[in-house]
């Protein structure tokens, strides 16, 4: 992830905005500001955002709206997001979020420390997930297998939530594994 990528926080509020901002300044990492959920698409579209902080509620376009349109662009969709929601819990609103793939709902007023530690977790997350991706891309690319057909592309790396199945020896069958040890 280029050293110019931000954090950015997505309010209609200035008071919050000042708020979150004054809670994330200690951790060191840009952060940028914006006021609508129209402003937080053109921002994110611009690329440089590495994990987003958006209020749900807003005028105009909601935090919903804008992480739906999020997933939708294969730039955006594995930008991690914090939903914030000053309405307290609601099972609709959880599930709506956590179903379109936000990594956390915090209720407002927000807990400093709290917020401080999980933005850290999952900034620094995506930015290692960003670096790996570009390593296996210059690795392949030294290796040859940039030549590949657009028939048989080869996946980049999953998302860091993705199960990795075990895999077995080609055509090993599971009985064939212990014969092979006697």
């Amino acid at each position: 992830m280029p050293s110019d990528t931000r954090i950015l926080i997505v309010d209609d509020h200035e008071d919050t905005l000042y708020a979150l901002e004054s809670a994330l300044v200690p951790l060191g990492y840009q952060l940028g500001r914006a006021t609508s959920g129209d402003e937080a698409l053109k921002q994110v579209l611009r690329g440089q955002v590495g994990l987003l902080l958006l209020d749900v509620r807003m005028p105009g376009v909601s935090g919903l709206e804008v992480v739906r349109y999020m997933r939708r662009v294969e730039q955006t969709q594995h930008i991690p997001v914090i939903l914030l929601t000053g309405f307290g819990a609601d099972h609709e609103l959880t599930t709506t979020a956590f179903g379109l793939g936000v990594a956390d709902l915090v209720l407002k007023p927000v807990d400093p420390w709290a917020l401080r530690t999980k933005v850290r977790y999952l900034y620094d997350a995506h930015r290692r997930h960003l670096a790996l991706e570009r390593e296996v891309r210059r690795l392949r690319a030294l290796t040859g297998e940039h030549t590949e057909t657009a028939a048989h592309p080869r996946p980049g790396l999953p998302h860091p939530d993705a199960r990795v199945p075990t895999q077995r020896p080609m055509g090993a069958h599971a009985g064939e594994l212990e014969k092979d040890r006697t």
